[in-house]
């Protein structure tokens, strides 16, 4: 995540602010590249290290020149929805789908080029194919095994909000990673069913509702909690910056086909306020091409690439041994009911 201190909610209620520096974002972000007329200006709600990555070799191979504004991919989508057909942006990459969902709701994306779309499973992009699924997450248990047995953590996802798990939990509600849970709980569960689970949650981790899952992975991993919910890079991405030895959690996964056992999907789409809709098609199609999903694959935010014979550098579990819940992107939405629950339950 970009910006960790702040609630991750997609909303159309934005600060004033937003609209009145709405013609001069552009000129916010951080400008990388070749010095050619040509280029594009990228919203940008991923890593920010893999981004540049990928920028820098996107205008190495093409002259088109990318200008970056990184921030938190909720207040980016807000903006975008803000400024209308009057958004500077031309292409929109996300962490996860609801964002992009929110803005094709509002009719502000276009169609994505058959030809990137056929370059990943089409289960991961768009059903309405204006925008193009990227690389993917998965949620995960991360435990202490100093605090809390591999035998005895949660099985099934409805677990976390059992007694027994008081003052051991730790999740961050306000992480966007979180929505796509809770959606998949309603959609198998009903409301009523949510808010209770999301109820026992709360009091579980009362003592652990810690601001972004960085600080949940590494407070586990320090003892100060015994286990927590994470995507799995989170964990990869501590074991790179500390080293393994000084790390001393482990990741778990729920039963296979659980509803806490969900995919999240990266993304990215042009926006329909393009003017340099062409040379946007062309990023994303760097996106999902060989050589944007090995950079992916050997980047610091240890994410799967979505490129058949791509395949992370790390050890991590492969993607095609996952065993998650069949819900699909459409099903996640724009994630406005989770958020809608998680406030209902007093967690945003």
């Amino acid at each position: 995540m970009i910006v960790h201190s702040q609630v991750r909610v997609l909303t159309t209620v934005a600060l004033a602010t937003v609209a009145l520096a709405g013609t001069l974002i552009a000129a916010c972000g951080t400008v990388s590249g070749s010095g050619s007329a040509e280029s594009i200006t990228l919203y940008n709600g991923q890593h920010v290290q893999t981004t540049n990555d990928l920028v820098a070799a996107f205008e190495k191979a093409t002259g088109i020149a990318v200008n970056v504004r990184n921030d938190d991919e909720a207040t980016l989508a807000n903006q975008i929805a803000l400024q209308g057909p009057n958004s500077p942006a031309d292409v929109f990459y996300t962490e996860n789908s609801p964002a992009l969902e929110f803005l094709q709701g509002k009719g502000l994306l276009v169609p994505v080029t058959g030809a990137t779309l056929a370059a990943v499973p089409a289960r991961y992009s768009s059903p309405a194919r204006e925008w193009v699924g990227v690389s993917a997450r998965v949620s995960v248990l991360t435990y202490n095994p100093s605090l809390i047995k591999a035998s005895q953590l949660p099985t099934s996802v409805l677990q976390l909000a059992d007694p027994r798990y008081k003052g051991k939990l730790a999740f961050a509600a306000g992480e966007t990673d979180f929505q796509p849970i809770v959606t998949s709980v309603l959609r198998t569960y009903g409301q009523a069913r949510t808010l209770s689970w999301l109820a026992g949650i709360r009091a579980n981790a009362a003592a652990h509702l810690l601001p972004d899952n960085e600080t949940v992975t590494s407070d586990v991993s320090r003892g100060l909690v015994a286990f927590g919910v994470i995507n799995q890079y989170y964990w990869y991405r501590l074991r790179s910056e500390v080293g393994a030895a000084a790390v001393h959690s482990k990741l778990a996964y729920f039963a296979p086909r659980d509803p806490g056992y969900v995919i999240d999907v990266s993304g990215a789409a042009v926006l329909r306020s393009s003017a340099h809709k062409a040379a946007a098609q062309r990023f994303l199609a760097f996106l999902v091409s060989k050589k944007g999903q090995e950079i992916i694959a050997h980047s610091q935010s240890y994410e799967y690439p979505l490129l058949a014979g791509v395949t992370p550098a790390a050890s991590e579990t492969p993607f095609s041994q996952l065993q998650p819940n069949p819900i699909t992107v459409a099903q996640l939405g724009d994630g406005s009911q989770a958020v809608a629950l998680l406030q209902m339950a007093g967690l945003l």
